[in-house]
């Protein structure tokens, strides 16, 4: 679970990581209307205090949260292609933290009362809101609490061939999502967890050609365990080892799927922002994509 990635884990603040690239300064200033770069810069570190306070999670302290994950993907102009193309194609934000990549793409034209995020927090989604200085009425993506691996909040069920319900719960819109995103989420679990995190996704993928899951994760070029620190471990798919997990998932019903994967070094040099002093081992970064076909 998640707590395999804070054990032992106890770092302070520290505002010298607000670096926001050009790319997402841009995106903040057109999302919350703060032009002024310092103005801006006390904004988040607000909102940015508030989270920590509630949860120590590593990308809250380095800012990972303004990183604009899906949009840099592979898989993302594929994404945008489908919320234009397909009437009603549904975007599930699984992890969604403040929301920042689900307003990225809405942005850049997804269809916002086509949009659901997920997180076990509800109050991360209530920051989100803080800091894009929105509303329920001016932003009104659907957001839905609750813990992934609860069955009283999604149960397994296997990849569909046929269109069953309509959108109301995130257990009731198995079939019906066009889109999934999943940014740093899985690599908070077990190998195992993963697996089975994967065949709750796959069922809720709608049948059409063109549906996806896509992602971001850490990972390792063979697939092992990470240990940057002690106390400290993730368990990091190669993308070779990526791809056979959703291949067979999907391959198990007669479902084919595309599947790519590929893997980068991450910023932050070796020790990921101080975050784990002495470290050797470079965090890497998995992206990948699963695409109906």
């Amino acid at each position: 679970m998640a707590e395999t990635m804070l054990e032992a884990w106890d770092k302070s603040l520290d505002d010298s990581f607000y670096a926001p690239g050009e790319e997402e300064k841009a995106f903040m200033k057109a999302t919350t209307g703060i032009r002024d770069d310092d103005k801006l810069r006390r904004h988040i570190i607000t909102v940015q205090r508030k989270a920590f306070s509630l949860c120590q999670y590593p990308c809250i302290r380095i800012f990972e949260f303004m990183r604009l994950k899906m949009a840099r993907l592979p898989a993302y102009p594929d994404l945008l292609k489908l919320g234009m193309d397909r009437p009603n194609a549904i975007l599930l934000d699984l992890g969604c933290c403040f929301g920042n990549d689900v307003r990225k793409a809405v942005l850049d034209g997804y269809p916002v009362q086509n949009v659901i995020a997920s997180d076990l927090h509800s109050q991360f989604w209530e920051l989100g809101h803080e800091m894009f200085r929105s509303t329920e009425s001016t932003f009104p993506a659907r957001f839905v609490t609750g813990d992934v691996f609860d069955p009283s909040f999604l149960a397994l069920s296997p990849p569909l061939r046929l269109r069953l319900s309509s959108v109301t719960s995130l257990d009731e819109v198995k079939g019906d999502i066009s889109a999934m995103f999943t940014g740093a989420f899985f690599h908070l679990f077990t190998f195992d967890q993963q697996t089975y995190l994967a065949r709750l996704l796959a069922g809720l993928l709608s049948p059409l050609p063109g549906s996806m899951i896509f992602g971001v994760q850490g990972g390792r070029s063979v697939k092992g365990l990470w240990t940057p620190g002690q106390g400290t471990q993730m368990h990091a798919h190669s993308p070779e080892s990526r791809c056979e997990m959703w291949e067979g998932i999907f391959g198990e019903v007669g479902v084919k799927v595309e599947v790519r994967a590929r893997l980068r070094k991450e910023i932050g040099g070796d020790d990921f922002f101080g975050t784990w002093p002495g470290n050797t081992d470079p965090y890497h970064v998995l992206e990948w994509s699963v695409t109906r076909v």
